[in-house]
């Protein structure tokens, strides 16, 4: 799966920030369930490449998953090593980049300037991460749009919740990235899966217009 098969279509990024290995297959399960297609495990999770892992061996093909917070490139081999595809960023890394496509993963980085987010594409990165996406806030978003190439895709990430997605599509995101609202450490199961509902239903809803 790639970010171009997410893109077709559901294109809401799962972070599931804090997650850990024993809990991650039935979280996984519960957000595949409800329409969740990439599921992200950042790096400063408690034993995050295990839990990659066990998702992996869940899900197979049938999601995108891998590593959120990555920063070096040692930990883009770590995540090929335990079956990521994706890797994503908090920042504009062009090394990182770079082995993230030697590696043949998907990139995801983030950027938060014209300027950063030209270097990410130059770098050979498959789409884009507004991030912290709370400041730039959709008017941010429409006026870089305005200078990006038209149709490579940007997820804001930061402060998403069903409420602010129509601003962000309206100004030209193309998906989202969604943590806190979604996932935290101590959630149930059947919470987390009922917040993914819920988030699903309103970007479709948002999506329609």
């Amino acid at each position: 799966m790639t970010i171009d098969t997410l893109l077709g279509g559901l294109p809401l990024v799962a972070i599931l920030r804090g997650l850990t290995p024993d809990e991650a297959p039935a979280i996984a399960d519960a957000l595949f369930d409800v329409g969740f297609r990439c599921l992200e495990v950042p790096l400063n999770s408690p034993e995050p490449f295990d839990s990659i892992r066990r998702i992996v061996d869940r899900m197979g093909d049938r999601a995108l998953v891998g590593a959120g917070t990555v920063l070096t490139v040692a930990d883009v081999g770590r995540v090929a090593d335990a079956g990521g595809k994706i890797v994503i960023s908090p920042n504009t890394d062009v090394d990182v980049i770079a082995a993230t496509k030697d590696a043949g993963l998907q990139s995801l980085p983030a950027f938060f300037t014209p300027s950063e987010a030209f270097r990410a594409i130059a770098a050979g990165a498959d789409a884009l991460k507004l991030f912290p996406a709370e400041l730039a806030g959709p008017q941010g978003l429409k006026a870089m749009r305005a200078v990006l190439p038209k149709s490579f895709p940007v997820f804001p990430v930061g402060g998403i919740d069903p409420d602010t997605m129509g601003p962000y599509l309206q100004a030209g995101a193309a998906g989202f990235g969604i943590g806190s609202s979604l996932y935290a450490p101590g959630r149930s199961v059947e919470d987390v899966r009922a917040r993914g509902a819920a988030l699903v239903q309103g970007f479709e809803a948002a999506r329609a217009g």
